[in-house]
């Protein structure tokens, strides 16, 4: 019978500590940042990894040479593992030449590999010999890089890899390490190493927006004795599970499908050089700069070290509603907002009542993207063989489209109208600029369908309302809603846009024969230049013609001229007037009716410090802070275990062996 009290003993020393943290108690007084990634990142090899999923992990882990400002709007190049942002050196020949100096003091973070090859400590310092290994890799096909095409400008860059492939046909060759493979094959022309500190990259033409590139973590330098030992045999991992760079933070925990925890690195140069106050190592002055972005930053910040956290956990949320029920508990710092809960977290563009009674902060950003409607333009009847006549039925379907209404109904409204294909955030975004033809007036487009030739949208060949073809690319439900908007739109002119549904791929092979005529597309910029969209209309990039981006196949001799000039310009005046100039030409020529530039709501707790969001990926968790002490107070507050079911149970349990206790005492009194 004594055996019961110990465990009724022990039943309430549990409830006493019950809990539902899913952290380690050892965590509650560390500044860990907490959130969370939607799907197990396939590939952390820097050379191949491409999903902004996947970059929230590399951006920390592997530094670049150059970085954005946290701050800054339009985005702003700033050096991060490189000392200066280095200005194009035009060449004799046509070419440009760009010329980056390593910081003094950089160093991998700590691994096994270091000392397998050299003995003694577990890491070396960063050589400019490790950015020419790894741009090596992105133009070696056996690593698979998508960047490849991206560095094609680099003299011999892709006669290097064409020039491997070859010479792996030797076995010898191929069983040589990937180190050797690459001297041997005499590495890329157009790379050039000047010493432990210096490298020098080679353009055969110019091309200012490849700076952006080395702010991705696609050209971070990368160590060969990481490659060549992390390559899955004798039971170790392979490199792609395995990162070893030179960031804020390198990989604790590394449980792909569960949790991956990022440590603070001692080594990097941020950490082992505070006093050099390196502008991708201190955190800026937000004084200055635009309001609504710094708002709740506090200043005092400002020339302080980085990075302020001790680590931050990603946990795998597959699904949004749980992941947003963890925040609302306290154990996700930040969080997107689920489409079932939105119209009851936000109030007429801001929070809730009992959402900011709780100390939640509502953050918006708009990406750097544009959804677009998108006319064929080698169709006979919406595109350019139909003159005059086919501008004006493009001019018509772009007045009565209303962007508001549309984001109102899909997105929450989350979203700004696009009034061009620049979207907020970009040199030669204009915030005042608006769109002629997008504005919506069914008025006027009426007037402008009958100038083309058709009064009140009938074909003058059938006497009966013009038949268009919207080709579909999802036949999904929701975007079949979507669709049907748009065509309810332009049915109020008199047309009949009928709504062809395909699959993905489908409607891919109607885009290589050019065969579409009426589409709904989108556009994520890789880097945040307006070249990168106005790429997008570029008559050399016509998709069905020649492969390119520009899937509506639109072609104008003056475009074309204007774009050439602006897109190997530096942002000038003269860029920005060439901007200006080619946004006139597609307010007349209306190729697209641009609907809408995406906005990212979030929300984050009154703990969390310094977030800001960007439309490109970086290395944002080494600015950000936290404080553990109020984020525990909250928590326990917000999440006090029910426990009375369980004392009724303890005290039923000891009602029925209270007899048998008393019997007890009794028997040995």
């Amino acid at each position: 019978m004594s055996s019961r009290l110990p465990a009724l003993a022990a039943l309430g020393a549990l409830l006493v500590a019950c809990t539902n943290n899913p952290y380690p108690d050892a965590d509650a007084e560390r500044k860990v940042r907490y959130r969370t990634l939607e799907v197990p990142p396939k590939t952390l090899d820097p050379a191949v990894s491409y999903s902004v999923n996947e970059h929230h992990v590399t951006a920390s882990v592997y530094e670049t040479l150059l970085e954005y400002h946290y701050l800054k709007r339009p985005y702003t190049l700033i050096p991060g593992l490189a000392e200066a942002v280095p200005a194009p050196e035009p060449q004799a020949d046509g070419g440009s030449l760009y010329r980056f100096r390593l910081r003094d003091g950089i160093g991998f973070a700590s691994d096994e590999c270091f000392a397998h090859f050299h003995g003694g400590p577990p890491s070396r310092p960063v050589v400019a010999a490790d950015v020419a290994f790894q741009l090596m890799r992105l133009a070696d096909p056996a690593v698979g890089s998508p960047m490849a095409p991206n560095f094609g400008r680099i003299r011999g860059f892709q006669a290097f890899g064409e020039r491997l492939t070859q010479l792996r046909a030797d076995p010898e060759f191929a069983a040589l390490r990937i180190d050797r493979q690459y001297r041997r094959a005499g590495g890329i022309p157009g790379v050039a190493v000047r010493g432990e500190r210096d490298l020098e990259v080679a353009l055969a033409s110019p091309h200012p927006q490849i700076l952006y590139w080395f702010a991705f973590p696609f050209t971070t330098p990368v160590a060969w004795e990481a490659v060549a030992y992390w390559n899955g045999e004798g039971g170790r991992d392979f490199f792609k599970d395995h990162p070893v760079g030179t960031g804020p933070f390198r990989v604790g925990v590394f449980d792909k499908h569960r949790r991956i925890v990022l440590e603070r690195n001692e080594n990097w140069y941020g950490a082992r050089h505070p006093e050099r106050r390196a502008p991708g190592a201190t955190f800026p002055d937000p004084a200055g700069l635009g309001a609504e972005l710094v708002r709740g930053i506090d200043p005092a910040y400002a020339g302080r070290p980085l990075p302020f956290l001790d680590a931050v956990e990603f946990r795998v949320e597959k699904e949004r509603i749980p992941e947003f029920s963890k925040f609302l508990q306290g154990y996700y710092d930040d969080s997107l907002i689920t489409k079932e809960s939105f119209d009851r977290v936000v109030h007429d563009g801001g929070l809730s009542p009992d959402m900011a009674a709780r100390g939640v902060r509502l953050r918006k950003a708009v990406d750097i993207d544009v959804w677009y409607v998108g006319f064929n333009m080698l169709d006979p009847v919406v595109g350019a063989p139909a003159g005059e006549r086919g501008r004006g039925l493009r001019q018509a379907m772009s007045l009565a489209v209303d962007a508001r209404e549309f984001t109102r109904l899909f997105s929450n409204g989350r979203g700004v109208p696009a009034q061009s294909p620049i979207p907020p955030g970009l040199f030669g975004y204009d915030p005042g600029y608006r769109n002629p033809y997008r504005q919506p007036d069914l008025e006027r487009a009426r007037r402008i369908l009958a100038e083309a030739g058709y009064p009140g949208g009938l074909d003058p060949a059938t006497g009966r309302p013009l038949v268009l073809r919207f080709d579909a690319l999802d036949p999904s439900t929701s975007r079949l809603m979507q669709f049907q908007f748009l065509a309810d739109t332009w049915a109020k002119l008199g047309l009949e846009v009928r709504i062809v549904a395909t699959t993905y791929n489908q409607f891919r092979d109607k885009l290589e024969r050019g065969v579409h005529q009426v589409y709904l597309w989108g556009w994520l910029a890789d880097y945040p230049d307006p070249e990168n969209f106005l790429f997008l209309l570029w008559g050399p990039n016509a998709h069905s013609l020649f492969g390119g981006p520009n899937y509506g196949n639109f072609q104008d001799a003056d475009y074309d001229a204007l774009f050439v000039e602006m897109r190997d310009r530096p942002d000038d005046a003269r860029r920005l007037e060439r901007i200006r100039e080619m946004r006139e030409l597609l307010e007349r020529e209306r190729p697209w009716i641009e609907l809408f530039h995406r906005e990212q709501v979030r929300l984050e707790h009154e703990w969390l410090r310094n977030l800001v969001l960007a439309g490109v990926v970086g290395p944002t968790d080494k600015y950000l802070d936290v404080d553990p002490a109020r984020r525990g107070e909250l928590r326990r507050r917000w999440n006090e275990p029910i426990v009375w079911p369980a004392w009724v149970l303890a005290a039923l349990g000891a009602a029925v062996v209270a007899p048998g206790v008393r019997t007890y005492l009794r028997e040995r009194s």
